[in-house]
């Protein structure tokens, strides 16, 4: 492709997303804050969605039309290049993978529609956590897996989205490597690689954890209409953390490896989980959702 026709790709293609960004928060007065939260995740999340696709079509692939429907549509990851290229032929998956994967997606709906609803009204914070995990087994670490497992069947390199995260060794093996893999792939190739050539790595990945904290809250805080700058800071405690564990003092303690490593990746990513999901989110958006599918 003419770098001329390839610029062009790049330059237009972050105009969906923007549009979505600036558009879609006029609908917030209009409807219930839980309902408001689905369309604008799922609106950025198609934005980026097309956005990662025009990266793959702009860095020279030709998609078969079959691919870029499947890839654009039903599959909720972002590993565009992996997933276009019709040469990669993925090994077929096991029986223990699906079994797996069926098992996570049952404990998700069990926690959210056989334990919710029997823990009392009087406990909304641990009522609204329980639905919460229970949507999060349910959907990114069960039916998604199953999606990825059906694509890897019929021979598309599916990468599932999350990849064992409590087995990470380190906070920046869980950040690049294990958890949500999709919105990763997105801040590798948009953010850092780009900020790299200019600022450096470690200005680059404080950038993105910030990028990925102003993300989160668009589509925690803001249909909760509070909480705010609390996701932010969730997020760039992460980043502070990769620092310290990368510096000579975190290499010396030993927390980027080993049994303390991953004692410190879970102290510092599930410690302060509450100022991702923060109150706000969880009383005035996960419960009246619960209420509505059932769970509450």
């Amino acid at each position: 492709m003419p770098n001329r026709a390839q610029a062009m790709i790049e330059k237009t293609s972050f105009l969906p997303l923007l549009l979505i960004l600036l558009a879609v928060p006029f609908l917030r007065e209009s409807m219930p804050p839980w309902a408001f939260m689905w369309i604008y995740a799922f609106s950025i999340f198609a934005g980026f969605k097309w956005l990662s696709y025009q990266g793959a079509v702009a860095s020279g692939m030709k998609p078969t039309p079959f691919r870029s429907l499947a890839y654009l549509f039903l599959w909720p990851g972002m590993n565009a290049k992996t997933f276009l290229d019709s040469w990669r032929k993925p090994n077929k998956p096991q029986a223990t993978s699906w079994l797996l994967a069926a098992l996570t997606t049952s404990l998700g709906a069990f926690l959210l529609w056989g334990i919710a609803p029997r823990i009392p009204q009087s406990n909304p914070l641990l009522l609204g956590w329980v639905g919460l995990f229970g949507l999060i087994l349910l959907l990114h670490f069960g039916s998604f897996h199953l999606i990825a497992l059906a694509w890897q069947s019929m021979g598309i390199e599916a990468t599932p989205i999350m990849r064992s995260p409590l087995l990470a060794n380190s906070l920046a093996d869980f950040w690049s490597n294990r958890w949500n893999l999709g919105f990763r792939q997105l801040t590798h190739d948009f953010m850092f690689t780009p900020l790299q050539r200019s600022v450096g790595a470690r200005l680059a990945t404080f950038t993105s954890f910030l990028v990925s904290g102003i993300i989160h809250e668009l589509i925690i805080s803001f249909p909760a209409r509070g909480g705010y700058g609390l996701p932010t800071s969730y997020f760039a405690l992460q980043g502070i953390g990769v620092f310290l564990e990368r510096s000579p003092f975190g290499k010396h303690l030993g927390l980027g490896h080993g049994p303390l490593g991953r004692i410190y990746t879970i102290v510092m990513t599930g410690g302060p989980l509450f100022w991702l999901f923060h109150p706000f989110f969880i009383i005035r958006v996960m419960l009246p959702f619960m209420r509505v599918i059932g769970a509450n």
